[in-house]
């Protein structure tokens, strides 16, 4: 049987950073806070505004909450596919707002109709 030294003499894994910019008259401010808020656990984020571009600086966790840590390519891919999705999520809630606001006007309109049926 082999021992190995205690944990604390490894020294500890140095922290990825990523830089990733974009244009802010393309890309929401919303879209990049969500996408950084679904980093948490793998890694932080920090937007900042620069002129016309946001700069978002992304640092891995020493102790990822899934997962090995991430290496700068696949921390840059991770965030840029949640910025994505994110502005996929957008999209489909404003192109379907009209009809959400019917089912939703439907739905309340029928519960206050048995409310009031029930009083």
């Amino acid at each position: 049987m082999r021992l190995m030294p205690p944990a604390a003499k490894f020294p500890a894994a140095s922290p990825i950073e990523v830089a990733v910019d974009f244009d802010s008259n393309i890309q929401s401010l919303s879209a990049l806070d969500a996408a950084a808020y679904r980093l948490i656990g793998t890694a932080t984020c920090q937007v900042d505004r620069a002129g016309d571009r946001y700069l978002c600086r992304l640092v891995s966790s020493a102790n990822p909450q899934k997962g090995a840590v991430l290496s700068s390519d696949e921390l840059k891919e991770r965030f840029l596919n949640l910025v994505a999705d994110e502005n996929l999520r957008i999209r489909v809630a404003e192109k379907t707002e009209g009809v959400r606001n019917v089912i939703l006007a439907l739905a309340f309109g029928a519960l206050a109709a048995n409310q009031n049926d029930a009083g």
